[in-house]
Order: C-alpha cells, then sequence, then structure tokens
C-alpha cells in the first residue's frame, strides 16, 4: 500500500451521468461530481486506425485510486481538461486497496 499512495499524485475527478430537468420540464442527461480523488496515471498505449475515411487515435490509460465503494464502468474521469471513459475496473487480489480503471481518452 505504500508504494501505492507514493504514486497518487494527479487529482481526479470521477464523474457520475444524471438527469437534469429545466424550467419547461424537459429531461436532460448531464455529468455531475462524484467524488475528487488522487490517482496515479499510466498511459499505457496508443492505436490509431481508419474510421470512415477519418483517422482516429485511442489512448488505453490506467488510473489508479484507493479503493472506494461505488465506482462503476458507466463513470468518467476529468484530468486538467481531459476526460477519460472508464472501459472497465480491476480489483486486484480483492483486498480493498486499490481499484485499477481501464480509460480510453475520450474525444
Amino acid at each position: 500500500m505504500k508504494q501505492l499512495v507514493n504514486r497518487l499524485n494527479k487529482r481526479i475527478t470521477i464523474r457520475k451521468q444524471t438527469w437534469i430537468e429545466n424550467s419547461m420540464k424537459e429531461k436532460k442527461q448531464s455529468w455531475i461530481d462524484y467524488v475528487t480523488v488522487w490517482a496515479a496515471i499510466e498511459p499505457l498505449r496508443g492505436q490509431e486506425s481508419l474510421v470512415a475515411q477519418k483517422s482516429e487515435s485511442t489512448v488505453t490509460t490506467r488510473i489508479r485510486i484507493r479503493f472506494r465503494e461505488g465506482i462503476e464502468p458507466s463513470m468518467m474521469i476529468e484530468y486538467r481538461g481531459i476526460s477519460f471513459e472508464i472501459m472497465y475496473i480491476i480489483h486486484p487480489e480483492f483486498n480493498k486497496r486499490e481499484l485499477q480503471l481501464m480509460c480510453k481518452e475520450r474525444g
């Protein structure tokens, strides 16, 4: 645990989707801040592909945080203006010490 704590040097905000009703009673999806935590951010690989005659790049990133209940793949992460989509969550050794959020950058 001590090694992980030393690497948690980035402040991230985890956001979740919610429905907001405007003054005309119309519902609209919006992102709200769920929690702000310390994290380690590790870009793992980049990939470029051609989709519909357009070049697209994807960066896969591992974001490590201390264990906490309630984190779900439907959430997203914000760090210094960069948005990350959570693809899946790894819970190493199921010891309630750490979560590894496997993410890709959102465009």
